[in-house]
Order: C-alpha cells, then sequence, then structure tokens
C-alpha cells in the first residue's frame, strides 16, 4: 500500500497550481543552523561530582572549573566528608565566595567537589551505568573534553603523553625524572608558546599544576619559565596560586 497518493495535476500548459503537502510528510531541521551552545554532548550528563583528598588537592580540576566557568552556567558546591576531619578554609572556599542559587534547571551542568579521604581523585556523574573516573590526569582530559576540541591523532598523542609525562614522572617521579621531563618541556617550549603547539590545552595545566606542586619552579629553565608567566597571566591560574600560600 502506497505512503500517500499524489492528485493528478491538470491544466494548460504553463500553468502553476499549488497542492497540499501530504499529511505523511514531517520537516526536517536546516543542517545549516548554528548548533546550540552548551556543554559536550555525554548523553545523560548534567551533574559532575569529584571526590578528592585536600592533602593534595588536584589543582589542575580547579583550573578547569574556573575555565568551564566562562563557558557554560554551572551550579558550583563544596562539601566535606566525613572521613575528613578538618579541611582548610581556602579549599572549603576554591570555588570562590558562595552565590545567590538559582533553580538547577537554569544552570548548564553541576559541579561537586567533595573533600574525602581518598587514595587519588575520583568522578562520577549522572550516568548510572558508567564506571567513575579516576586520577587526576583522566578527570583532567574529561574535563578539557567539554570544550568541545577537535584534535588530529597526532596532536591528541602528543597532549596525552604530555599529560601522562606530567603525572607519573614530573608529580610522582625522581629527581632524576623531573630533571628529564623539564629538559624535553624546555626543548618543546623552544619552538611553540604551548607545550602542544598554539593554544593552551590540557597537558599545560596538568603540567603546570604539577610543577606547582613539586616545588620545581625555581630550577625551571628558560623557555619553561616564561611558559609558566605566560599560563599565571590567566585568571584561573593565577588563584590557584592562592591556594598554595
Amino acid at each position: 500500500m502506497p505512503m500517500y497518493k499524489v492528485k493528478p495535476l491538470h491544466g494548460p500548459p504553463g500553468a502553476l497550481r499549488a497542492e497540499e503537502l501530504p499529511s505523511c510528510m514531517y520537516r526536517l531541521p536546516c543542517l545549516h543552523a548554528p548548533a546550540p551552545r552548551g556543554p559536550q554532548d555525554y548523553g545523560a550528563l548534567k551533574d559532575i561530582v569529584i571526590n578528592a583528598n585536600p592533602s593534595l588537592p588536584p589543582l589542575s580540576l580547579l583550573i578547569l572549573h574556573s575555565l568551564l566557568c566562562e563557558h557554560y552556567k554551572i551550579l558550583s558546591a563544596v562539601h566535606t566528608h566525613s572521613s575528613v576531619k578538618s579541611v582548610p578554609e581556602s579549599l572549603l572556599k576554591c570555588f570562590g565566595e558562595p552565590t545567590k542559587k538559582q533553580p538547577r534547571h537554569e544552570y548548564q551542568l553541576g559541579f561537586t567537589l567533595i573533600w574525602k579521604d581518598v587514595p587519588k581523585p575520583q568522578m562520577k556523574f549522572s550516568i548510572q551505568t558508567m564506571c567513575p573516573i579516576e586520577g587526576e590526569g583522566n578527570i583532567a582530559r574529561f574535563l578539557f573534553s567539554l570544550f568541545g576540541q577537535k584534535y588530529n591523532a597526532v596532536t591528541s598523542t602528543l597532549i596525552d603523553s604530555w599529560v601522562d609525562t606530567a603525572i607519573f614522572q614530573l608529580k610522582e617521579g625522581s629527581s632524576k625524572e623531573r630533571g628529564a621531563v623539564l629538559r624535553s618541556m624546555n626543548a618543546a617550549l623552544g619552538k611553540t608558546p604551548w607545550l602542544v603547539g598554539n593554544e593552551l590545552t590540557v597537558a599545560d595545566i596538568v603540567a603546570w599544576c604539577a610543577l606547582q606542586q613539586t616545588g620545581s619552579t625555581n630550577a625551571a629553565p628558560a623557555n619553561v619559565q616564561k611558559w609558566m608567566k605566560s599560563c599565571e597571566n590567566l585568571a584561573p591560574f593565577s588563584s590557584v596560586i592562592k591556594l598554595l600560600k
């Protein structure tokens, strides 16, 4: 049976007649319309919850929170778990002074940080079928992906490599490993203003935070020092420096 029947068209040559569209056809959206502004689509992702130990705060996640707030309307909150006895006042206010809350539906994302006695940062969100993401580097990658940046395979590999190097060698490695990483960073930053090309990436954020937490800033070579100043000229970085004092 046909979906619809088209009425026969009769009339003198050259005559135009308007016919009604069949009722079973549907109007398609314009493919050239601008995409709605909002977070990268991850299905039902609406609320991000991060557990972190206040004895070693994940600075990169605080920077990424500030950067996300520049792009999206975020409902931020900081809580303390019962497993932690005390948290410095600066960490309780790491998202700034509390502001008047609006209805939840008016925000694009919820971002909750819970200071908890955990061995490494953990991130959970509203998709119940997905496993938690563990580790500062992995969470930083995820949060940065919310900006919707697209990279080719080579650039993505370089970014991932620098993130892993910053976490496992610069932050958690020996003094010999840190020295080798600083030399590699100095060489890379002699070619481009940022670790991977001409734009800030998650690699810069994680590496800068690792340097701050290991106390390696004074030993950094010239190109790394210049790069660090470029980072600190950005408001999200400079606000984190206050937490280290």
